[in-house]
């Protein structure tokens, strides 16, 4: 599958059903288009959280080390 320059490729979850009755809200209220969308929306956020906080801790890291030599 393809989506816009890059190469989609197809991987199962299982989410509970409570899980897929949100999404599906979601969904209806016009929030996303499908439930496709609306997981690489989450991964993609997820991700872009954890090189936030990896970047943080460097920063802190660096700065512990500059001011006290840790």
């Amino acid at each position: 599958m393809y989506h816009g320059d890059a190469i989609m490729e197809s991987v199962t979850a299982k989410f509970t059903k409570k899980i897929v009755l949100e999404m599906d809200n979601l969904i209806t209220e016009g929030w996303y288009a499908n439930r496709s969308e609306m997981i690489r929306d989450a991964v993609r956020r997820f991700l872009e959280r954890r090189d936030r906080i990896r970047l943080e801790k460097a920063v802190d890291e660096d700065i512990r080390w500059g001011l006290h030599g840790e």
